[in-house]
């Protein structure tokens, strides 16, 4: 009963502090492969046209949930001014400006939407709280704040 107990603890007092150097060593060799870092967040819905055909009820579902997930940020007009950006200090695209999604597909807006931008950690993601349809009506209300057409580049 007493030899595993001893065998453990002269691994631990000789055979382990011999080990650390060498581990890390390893871990700061100039050689280590060191992962790039994440810019760009996966996509969800990547090459995907816009299922959704607006009608008003799905846009005023639309602008109420815009309303309580993004308003605050993005201000109620969408001018990037919300309560939590009331200062300015924050670097909140302005919707209102059709500039502001040229070049983004509604692929592109629905992957923002649903999860986030890593290089934006005030750009929180979706992740799932709302239906597919109910963000692809955001993406169509998004659009109509800037009076930018529907689909805005390429799918």
């Amino acid at each position: 009963m007493l030899k595993p107990f001893l065998t453990l603890a002269v691994f631990a007092v000789c055979g382990f502090p011999a080990m650390v150097p060498a581990m890390l060593q390893d871990s700061q060799s100039p050689n280590a492969a060191t992962p790039a870092p994440e810019t760009k967040a996966p996509s969800v819905a990547a090459n995907q046209v816009n299922p959704v055909h607006p009608t008003p009820q799905s846009l005023a579902r639309a602008k109420a949930i815009y309303g309580y997930d993004c308003a605050m940020c993005h201000g109620v007009n969408g001018d990037g001014k919300g309560d939590m950006n009331a200062d300015g200090k924050m670097k909140i695209t302005d919707l209102r400006d059709p500039a502001s999604l040229k070049g983004l597909s509604d692929a592109d807006i629905y992957n923002i939407i649903e999860v986030g931008k890593p290089d934006m950690p005030d750009m929180p993601p979706e992740d799932g709280r709302a239906k597919p349809e109910e963000v692809w009506n955001l993406v169509i209300y998004l659009r109509s704040l800037s009076g930018a057409p529907r689909g805005g580049g390429q799918p």
